[in-house]
């Protein structure tokens, strides 16, 4: 199994993407105000930030996962 990406949510992404630059993240996307996505130096996975003004406390991160066997994984 390979972590594909990690979204959180953020309600000002212009201070939430030169926060990331600045740890050395690399902007691939740059859809704002809605929408960021970055590569990380290390490693194939990326991060990504959303626009949410109305966050709630249980739905500000998402992970994906990806598998080329993902019904053998589940199903054993």
């Amino acid at each position: 199994m390979n972590l594909n990406q990690v979204t959180i949510s953020s309600k000002d992404l212009e201070i939430s993407v030169a926060f990331y630059k600045l740890l050395g993240l690399q902007l691939i996307v740059d859809a704002l105000p809605r929408y960021a996505r970055f590569t990380c130096p290390d490693g194939e996975a990326t991060f990504s930030i959303h626009q949410k003004i109305n966050m709630q406390s249980s739905d500000n991160t998402t992970v994906y996962f990806e598998d080329d066997n993902l019904k053998d994984l589940v199903l054993n």
